[in-house]
């Protein structure tokens, strides 16, 4: 549990985690980088298992669950979800080219991004929620969201049953799929120590489905194809400091302000412009290298939103450069004031990577 003289000073955010040109041109980019992965639902019939968890009627009541932060104790229970599988061990990645930019893709069939949406799953017996966005990939089937949203570095526990849905709905609408979590790719200094400045994952997801319910009431999934196919991905900047101008955060915040308020209600995707400083710190986080917006009042609810640069609001698509990890309340007054994201460098590159390089099984059905 965050101490109250850490959530005096900063409080996590939570929801409640193809062919495209090589990188290029980074500078002082490291030989090699340590990457861990933890399988989620490898197989097809795991995938079925965390899917059926997540019907319709389930689905309606997600809104309800609880904004995942690092400061919300999970439930030490046994595995619920028979999907997940265990860590796999640390692998060194090496360096094959420098790191710079990885262009947005808008979806195939035309038309805006609608990349940003909504992760759910579970840590014991509890429902959490965060936001996250599709980040443009060679496989076309990758998710990012805050490392909180996905990995619980306390318990060195994975989530279980987490699911993606973009462009979600107030009442459990899923009109561009539900993408089930196949594999998470993260830095070890996450899984291992909770260290924030590694406070982000990429996770590989399963080709995406819809329920279609039967004259009879019953439910079957129907298979809609690849993410970044369906919603387009985001693109991906990498040891870019950028003007404030240029930087946009965006989430669905719904928790509760420092004074008790709440006027957010998760539901509506909002965003945030401020000037942007490097670099906030937190000791007691291991936070060295944290990147800050300011102002922002985004609350639980937001962690994992993607941080936009070269954002075209028509095209709904830009540059990925952070993702929303803590909020700030540096005035110590009602409201938050201020986000933070890890800095994405070279290390974040060799964790997208490895989730970009993996695959999932052709069919969910």
């Amino acid at each position: 549990m965050i101490s109250r003289a850490r959530q005096l000073a900063a409080a996590a955010l939570g929801g409640a985690l193809l062919l495209l040109p090589a990188f290029t041109g980074i500078a002082n980019a490291a030989p090699t980088s340590r990457v861990f992965g933890v399988t989620l639902a490898k197989t097809a019939a795991d995938m079925k298992k965390v899917a059926d968890y997540w019907r319709p009627d389930q689905l309606k009541q997600a809104d309800s669950y609880s904004p995942a932060t690092p400061g919300a104790q999970a439930a030490p229970t046994s595995s619920a979800g028979a999907a997940s599988g265990p860590a796999s061990p640390v692998t060194t990645v090496r360096r094959t080219s420098a790191t710079q930019g990885l262009a947005p893709v808008p979806p195939r069939r035309g038309g805006a991004g609608k990349t940003m949406g909504k992760v759910f799953f579970k840590f014991g017996a509890k429902q959490y929620w965060c936001s996250a966005s599709a980040v443009a990939a060679r496989n076309r089937s990758v998710v990012a969201t805050a490392g909180h949203c996905a990995y619980d570095s306390r318990q060195a526990k994975a989530a279980e049953y987490w699911i993606f849905v973009p462009n979600p709905g107030p009442n459990g609408e899923t009109p561009d799929g539900i993408y089930v979590g196949a594999a998470l790719s993260m830095h070890e200094d996450w899984s291992g120590k909770g260290d924030y400045d590694f406070d982000y994952a990429f996770v590989t997801v399963h080709r995406g489905f819809v329920w279609e319910q039967a004259k009879d009431g019953t439910y079957t999934m129907k298979d809609v194809g690849r993410l970044q196919d369906n919603v387009g991905g985001q693109g991906l900047e990498i040891n870019r400091k950028p003007a404030a101008a240029t930087m946009t955060a965006f989430g669905f915040p719904a928790g509760v302000q420092p004074d008790g308020t709440r006027p957010f209600d998760g539901k509506t995707l909002r965003t945030c412009q401020g000037s942007v400083t490097y670099w906030t710190v937190a000791p007691a986080l291991d936070l060295q290298k944290g990147v800050r917006l300011q102002p922002c009042a985004f609350s639980p609810g937001a962690s994992g939103g993607p941080w936009l640069v070269d954002y075209d609001a028509a095209r709904g698509l830009g540059n990925l450069n952070g993702v929303n990890s803590l909020t700030w309340n540096r005035d110590a007054k009602g409201t938050y004031d201020a986000v933070s994201s890890p800095y994405f460098d070279t290390t974040t590159a060799e964790v997208y990577r490895r989730a970009a390089a993996l695959t999932t099984p052709g069919n969910v059905t």
